[in-house]
């Protein structure tokens, strides 16, 4: 390995948006993050959906989907 020219490895505290924080160590020693494990869909097994301008609602009368939580 070449001297001096590797970044200095420190302790890190990453954040996440939905306020879970763990250490861990790395280039930087403050990182934020806007989704973790904690809180995204795929390991919560909670599916949200961001309706922006009523485009879901136009897509499932359009197909034909029923909503199956009401």
């Amino acid at each position: 390995m070449k001297a001096e020219i590797h970044p200095e490895y420190v302790d890190a505290t990453i954040t996440c948006g939905c306020g879970h924080s763990w250490q861990t160590r790395a280039t930087k020693p403050d990182i934020r993050i806007e989704i973790c494990s904690t809180c995204h869909p795929f390991f919560t097994g909670e599916q949200r959906i961001v309706d922006t301008a009523g485009r879901v609602e136009r897509f499932r009368r359009r197909y034909g989907i029923v909503d199956e939580e009401n």
